[in-house]
């Protein structure tokens, strides 16, 4: 939602972790011009950590050389004029929902630079990954713009987060903004068959612990006990809130029940299809429309971690990975969200971007693969207000560099902010007072 009024996390906060907004004025008179455009309701943010062949997926290029095309075909899609690989038939018959960008670039060769540069729009700075000083990620920074209601997270990524080697990726929390706007994570529920768990473990929330209720209150009631006591430390107290967060989910939120597969009509699960990544974004679906107004799916096959994993970082093997793995599982997890929020009419309010850090490089390499490849490469966006049956920019002929319309990940974000009723140059705070513009791109033409 959008409100003109916000609550005191946004405005009454003391504490500094949250940012605050540099001109109240200005903001609210940008929110009203941007909500004559019915800004969407919520998003949906699939992240295809590892750099998806754009070559393979929506911008196929059957007129290069042999050792530029690759193995698989074109397809027709709904749109006249439009073609998506032979391995993503459901996508296809969906084009008329999508807007396709494909004159993406940037100039960073790296995953953990890519990625940052990709869910931040800014450079990539040396620190760790949660360091306060690096830029909010494009979840974080919409949940900044967005109220909730108590026990209702203002945002979510799931199943795991983004690694490499060994490394979390920096750009995936709050940066500046404050650990109030970390996104708050989630494991989806899906055992076997749907398996693919992280190697690495993070703390996220499973949400079907076996806790009775009175249980769960006697604890609170306890610690609340012991807060007053001790007089906790600033760290403590953003700690304890996601803390009271979590057993505000497990005793009264609307997201316990929706967090629960198991309530979903069967008939949808299987349309999903039976992978983490389509259990991934049912979940996401059922999220959002229990309030959560931002969920990031870090989507793969399965197992995220690691070159090995279910990943889209396809060095080697490339063909074989996608056409048996990587691109069924994208294509029917995406199909079925899309197919699922246009039948619960909540399409419109629902705005969809798939984004990742680059693309894969023109000329095949010794290991039947595709190498990493910033310098140009395809996004999509859904729902929320934009104009399907589109392609926006183009490659050339090669499928090496944009041939018109070269846009950054910063343009991508401020056609995102727009989509959400965010003004894209609105400016804001950091902990310290220093104030910051959300993002220097410029948004597409795509609505």
């Amino acid at each position: 939602m959008f409100p003109l009024a916000q609550t005191r996390r946004h405005f009454l906060q003391s504490s500094g972790a949250a940012a605050s907004l540099l001109s109240v004025p200005g903001w609210l008179s940008g929110r009203v011009e941007a909500a004559a455009t019915r800004p969407a309701r919520s998003c949906i943010i699939v992240y295809l950590w590892g750099g998806i062949a754009h070559q393979e997926s929506w911008d196929p290029k059957p007129q290069a050389s042999s050792d530029l095309r690759g193995e698989f075909s074109p397809i027709a899609t709904a749109t006249p004029g439009v073609q998506f690989c032979e391995h993503l038939p459901l996508m296809a018959q969906h084009s008329e929902k999508l807007a396709v960008v494909r004159s993406l670039h940037h100039t960073v060769g790296g995953h953990g630079g890519a990625l940052y540069r990709s869910i931040t729009g800014q450079d990539a700075p040396t620190g760790k990954a949660k360091d306060r000083a690096n830029w909010p990620s494009l979840t974080a920074m919409i949940s900044r713009f967005n109220d909730t209601d108590e026990g209702t997270p203002p945002s979510i990524a799931m199943p795991y987060l983004n690694y490499d080697n060994g490394s979390l990726i920096q750009g995936q929390f709050g940066g500046w903004l404050g650990s109030d706007y970390d996104p708050v994570m989630m494991r989806t529920p899906a055992g076997k068959p749907y398996g693919g768990t992280s190697r690495y473990t993070d703390r996220e929330l499973n949400l079907k612990l076996n806790v009775a209720r009175d249980r769960v209150e006697r604890r609170q009631s306890l610690r609340a006990q012991l807060d007053r006591r001790v007089g906790a430390e600033a760290d403590f107290r953003r700690h304890e809130r996601f803390r009271t967060m979590a057993a505000d989910m497990l005793l009264s939120s609307p997201v316990k029940e929706a967090y629960d597969l198991e309530q979903e009509d069967p008939r949808v699960r299987v349309m999903y299809g039976d992978h983490i990544g389509g259990q991934s974004m049912l979940l996401a679906r059922r999220l959002t429309e229990a309030g959560v107004p931002v969920v990031q799916v870090n989507a793969g096959a399965g197992d995220l971690a690691g070159g090995n994993g279910d990943n889209w970082d396809t060095h080697r093997d490339h063909f074989s990975k996608m056409k048996k793995r990587l691109l069924p599982v994208l294509d029917r997890s995406i199909s079925a969200l899309l197919t699922d929020l246009e039948q619960r009419g909540t399409l419109d309010e629902t705005l969809v971007a798939v984004l990742t850090d680059f693309g894969r490089t023109p000329k095949i390499n010794n290991n039947a693969g595709r190498d990493h490849y910033p310098a140009v490469y395809s996004q999509i966006l859904a729902g929320g207000g934009i104009r399907g049956g589109q392609v926006y920019g183009s490659s050339d002929s090669d499928g090496a560099q944009p041939a018109d319309h070269a846009c950054s990940p910063a343009d991508f974000h401020a056609t995102v902010f727009r989509a959400m009723g965010i003004e894209p140059h609105a400016e804001l705070h950091d902990s310290e007072g220093r104030p910051f513009r959300i993002c220097n791109g410029q948004p597409l033409p795509l609505f």
